[in-house]
């Protein structure tokens, strides 16, 4: 309210236009939230009462079974304190918000109401126990957990889908269930460690019913029922299953995505179409910018691969991380007229503006063109609060300029304006993971490589190590994760890339060219003579060059006997 008060009078005195620049991230108090240790709270307690009531209905599918007491609850409590305890000491690094917590708590209850469901429909069905166990949806848990989280989390969500499983599914002997729910959900996790296409996951599906559909052969031989089932169920069911989980996940998945706000490597090679809208218009209005973001992608994604980070992610986020310069293309030097240089007309301050600004201007871009909200991320931080020293270093210049001018009597000193850092820094953030932290270099790395003269190995690592280094010192990178054994591994991929894209070529002689001639006879012992044969028929070694018909040799150098054989001219 009081914000809106404030741009209604700045917009009455005319110094607002009384609208409001986008925001990337809306409402503080979901932010909160996401951190907050209140919300983690409500989100155990909300699982904890899911997996109750899932206990409670799976008593229910079947007549007969024993109700739901207290030794139960213990039970699940034993088993919530150990799920608890597991989360906070070993996968605290990957489940970093609520956001996500709130997706492995979700699944996992999911997971287990499906089991519910299933476990219900059959329950109709003249269909032995073995059978009952084998084709309940196992991998559906531990596939969305391992595409969108990683194998850890995929693992850990097989785990203890098992472990609650054996509580809510109470109608499958207990034994049963273990052997058979570890199976299919640590194979599903195996198959699907690192998913780049959709199709991997219909694929994944068509295994683990494979897998499924030979362990119900050998249960039930095992279990001495084999006879009393048909081949057709034992075989056909396990495997249908498994494939329609593959494919129910696959759809499932941008679903996921949007809910809890997560991206997966699928999503993101989706993504790295450099048809979309904005990449047209940054190769035809920004061609320098267009080229400048695709060498960012190549060098940010390498060193991403080299440390462990999301490589797909660095690529994209590269790609649209200087979008903003669409809105003032000829002020950025990669895409200026070099006849005509827009910052000569405007003071070292406006022009630091215009530059800075093209963050923010990205950003509304972004919001308005609905990119993913990473992406938007890596625009604001990709200069986090760093200085535009290049303008900040004129305006020093300049500001001493005027103070001279003012101790000779030729300017007032109100004239002299004070220069303020904080003017000439970028509004930030700073990175605040791998991934922005790695581009933020990249940007600054390819930057700088460009001013380099007859680069070579040691030139390039000097550069890049000082500008590591400036960032270290300003403290741009103090708020992500890299350590400094990965920081290492950065500089080696950027030096390694940056050395193999600016390596020297050959540097080929030009042809001789004969003088024109009037009129030229053959002679039938006269050969062409190629430029270079001087060289090469002067004992020394042969040098091959570009090469070119120049006419016949003099007559005395035709006489003159060799003193080896040698391939003709014309055979070089």
């Amino acid at each position: 309210m009081f914000e809106s008060i404030r741009r209604a009078r700045l917009q009455r005195e005319g110094l607002s236009c009384g609208r409001t620049r986008r925001k990337h991230q809306e409402g503080d108090f979901v932010d909160e939230m996401r951190t907050h240790p209140a919300g983690t709270v409500a989100a155990y307690v909300l699982f904890f009462i899911g997996v109750v009531v899932l206990m409670r209905l799976g008593t229910q599918v079947e007549d007969g079974l024993p109700a739901l007491t207290w030794l139960h609850a213990l039970y699940a409590g034993a088993l919530g304190f150990a799920f608890v305890a597991h989360e906070r000491v070993a996968l605290r690094g990957e489940i970093r918000d609520n956001g996500i917590l709130l997706l492995v708590l979700g699944t996992i209850l999911m997971h287990l109401a499906l089991m519910v469901f299933t476990l219900d429909l059959s329950a109709g069905q003249s269909w032995g126990k073995a059978l009952k166990a084998v084709i309940l949806p196992h991998a559906f848990g531990p596939l969305v957990l391992s595409v969108i989280l990683g194998s850890r989390i995929g693992l850990f969500g097989a785990i203890y889908a098992t472990l609650f499983g054996v509580l809510v599914c109470v109608s499958v002997s207990a034994p049963t269930y273990l052997a058979t729910s570890s199976l299919i959900g640590f194979t599903a996790v195996l198959l699907t460690r690192r998913v780049r296409r959709r199709n991997r996951l219909f694929m994944a599906g068509l295994y683990v019913g494979v897998v499924a559909m030979v362990f119900s052969l050998f249960l039930h031989e095992a279990a001495g029922v084999i006879m009393e089932e048909k081949i057709g169920r034992m075989v056909g069911l396990p495997l249908t299953i498994g494939i329609v989980t593959g494919m129910a996940v696959g759809g499932l998945l941008p679903v996921f995505e949007s809910v809890f706000g997560v991206t997966t490597d699928v999503s993101w090679l989706e993504l790295a179409d450099l048809n979309h809208p904005l990449m047209r218009r940054l190769s035809i209005e920004a061609p320098g910018t267009y080229h400048h973001s695709l060498v960012v992608a190549n060098l940010s994604e390498a060193a991403a691969e080299g440390i462990g980070a999301t490589a797909s992610m660095c690529r994209v986020c590269s790609y649209f991380h200087d979008i903003g310069k669409l809105s003032k293309p000829e002020y950025f030097i990669e895409n200026m007229d070099p006849s005509a240089n827009p910052h000569d007309d405007l003071t070292p301050r406006m022009s630091a503006l215009v530059i800075i600004a093209h963050v923010k201007d990205g950003v509304d871009l972004a919001i308005k063109n609905n990119l993913n909200s990473r992406i938007i991320d890596v625009i604001e931080q990709h200069h986090g609060t760093s200085l535009a020293y290049y303008f900040y270093r004129q305006a020093l210049d300049h500001k001493a300029e005027l103070e001279r001018l003012v101790k000779l009597g030729k300017a007032k000193e109100d004239d002299v304006q004070q220069v303020s850092e904080e003017t000439f820094r970028y509004p930030g953030p700073k990175p605040q993971f791998k991934e922005s932290a790695i581009i933020s270099l990249a940007d600054a790395v390819e930057s700088a490589s460009r001013t380099l003269e007859k680069p070579n190995a040691s030139r390039i690592e000097s550069m890049i190590d000082e500008i590591v280094q400036a960032r270290m010192v300003d403290g741009q990178l103090d708020e992500c994760d890299l350590t400094i054994a990965e920081l290492a591994k950065i500089k080696a991929s950027f030096a390694k890339t940056l050395l193999s894209m600016m390596h020297g070529r050959i540097k080929y002689q030009k042809a001789v060219e004969s003088p024109p001639a009037a009129a030229v006879v053959l002679r039938d012992d006269a050969k062409p003579r190629l430029a270079g044969d001087d060289e090469a028929s002067s004992g020394g070694p042969a040098k091959i060059v570009e090469a070119s018909f120049a006419g016949p040799l003099p007559e005395s150098a035709a006489r003159k006997p060799r003193t080896r054989k040698s391939p003709p001219a014309s055979a070089a």
